[in-house]
């Protein structure tokens, strides 16, 4: 009972952290690669997919991404998502192929999205911590049951502890390495 409640919990964590590394590989640092576009989705034939799934998107340099679709048709909308995006980016179109050249972070932006990072790596402590008191819960409710003792509850709320300071440790690992990407020149 007990060791399904820390295991849960554990899993639920690393999704946690799971999610966060997928927030983050949206932030750009300067470098280009292809998962800069994978929140990106345009109309195919009447339903919203994601451009890797309609173009080939390939690093052509470390400040360009090129992106080839499939289909001719697909050129223009690909096009204009990608302009419409949040990303600021102007893609350059020659025939089939698109290159989206990164433009150069400033200083100011590169701390912006610092902040962003740190308010990411915040929520994901946040859900970790809510994790934490669903797995605490549990542990009580049992003891109120009479399913297990005071000393269980007490050592599996340690244990519970040091499974969430595991995964608080890890996200501001993250962070911290996602920072000094940003900040690198």
């Amino acid at each position: 009972m007990i060791e399904d409640i820390k295991k849960d919990a554990s899993e639920r964590m690393d999704k946690s952290i799971e999610a966060l590394k997928q927030s983050l590989s949206k932030v750009r640092t300067g470098r280009a690669h292809p998962s800069l576009l994978d929140h990106l989705t345009v109309d195919y034939y009447g339903s919203q997919v994601p451009i890797s799934q309609v173009a080939n998107i390939s690093i052509e340099d470390s400040r360009t991404l090129a992106v080839t679709p499939w289909e001719k048709q697909m050129v223009q909308v690909i096009e204009k998502a990608i302009i419409s995006s949040d990303l600021g980016l102007n893609p350059a179109t020659a025939g089939m192929v698109m290159r989206i050249p990164l433009p150069p972070l400033t200083e100011e932006t590169r701390r912006n999205l610092a902040k962003v990072v740190r308010n990411d790596g915040e929520a994901a402590k946040v859900a970790i911590r809510n994790i934490r008191r669903d797995a605490n819960s549990d542990f009580k409710d049992l003891l109120k049951e009479k399913e297990i003792s005071e000393d269980d509850e007490r050592k599996a709320q340690d244990d519970i502890q040091r499974i969430t300071d595991k995964h608080v440790a890890d996200v501001d690992s993250i962070v911290t390495q996602k920072e000094a990407e940003l900040m690198e020149v």
